[in-house]
Formats: structure tokens, C-alpha cells, sequence
């Protein structure tokens, strides 16, 4: 994602997964064309200086690069870190993700319904 209305529409209409150092928002285009999923990083200034935000935005990158497979289709995905994603261990940060994806993939299923 690099336009802020790709954001705003994830954040806003998209399901919400969150934990202690970061939130997923999901959402599903409705775009015609096929494609796989879309993910958006915002890390910010409270995270820490921009060394620290730089290191945080690398971990969210390879760990969402694992996970792509295992997202639906067309859908958008938003990670937003908080500030105690700049003291987590990889690990940790690697099981809040999963655990919030997994939160935000399961609400969105149950909101098609």
C-alpha cells in the first residue's frame, strides 16, 4: 500500500486484531482484477528514534513476508506497531503478529456471513 486512502479503508471498514506491541487492521478489496494481499506498515514516532523504528519496520516486513500465503486473497492489511514493539524480541513480536492475524482473519469471517 502507498496511498493514505489504501490506509484509511483498511483501518476504517477492515476488523481489528490487537496486542501488546502492535494491531492489524483486515479488510477485502472489492476490486475486480485478481491479486494477492496488500500490506501496509505505519510505525511511528512514539515507537522510538528512527534507528529503532527502521529495525521495527524491518521485523514487521520479513515477518509479514512469511505470512503472506496464508492470508485471504484480495485482501489489505494494515500493521500498525506500538511503542512496545521497539523492546520486543523477534519472537514475541512473530507470535503477537500471528495471534492478531489470525484474531482480524477470524472476525472478517465472521462479518461475511
Amino acid at each position: 500500500m502507498r496511498r493514505g486512502s489504501d490506509f484509511e479503508q483498511a483501518v476504517r471498514r477492515g476488523t481489528r486484531g490487537g496486542r501488546e506491541s502492535l494491531v492489524v487492521h483486515l479488510t477485502t478489496s472489492t476490486d475486480p482484477e485478481p491479486s494477492g494481499p496488500v500490506v501496509g506498515l505505519v510505525v511511528s514516532r512514539a515507537v522510538g528514534n528512527a534507528v529503532t523504528r527502521n529495525l521495527v519496520k524491518r521485523r514487521l516486513r520479513a515477518l509479514m513476508g512469511e505470512r503472506l500465503g496464508a492470508l485471504p486473497s484480495r485482501s489489505r492489511v494494515v500493521v500498525r506497531a506500538l511503542p512496545p514493539a521497539a523492546t520486543t524480541s523477534f519472537a514475541h513480536l512473530a507470535a503477537d503478529l500471528d495471534s492478531a492475524l489470525s484474531t482480524a482473519v477470524r472476525r472478517a469471517g465472521e462479518r461475511s456471513r
